[in-house]
């Protein structure tokens, strides 16, 4: 459980330092996820939710 709290943390920082240093390009990228059809969003959500899967494995083996 420590770690799940501890990776909601990095997330958060992650995206906090991101909006902090690049506010105008993080707006425009807000922007342009309009754009994009709910069908490659639920792919490429998809892919990197198999991605961090993968590495969280990696790490606890």
């Amino acid at each position: 459980m420590r770690e799940l709290f501890i990776a909601f943390g990095l997330f958060l920082f992650i995206e906090g330092i991101l909006y902090a240093l690049f506010p105008s390009k993080m707006k425009n990228m807000l922007k342009k996820i309009d754009t994009i059809k709910d069908g490659q969003l639920r792919i490429g959500g998809f892919i990197f939710a198999i991605i961090g899967f993968l590495i969280i494995w990696y790490l606890k083996k």
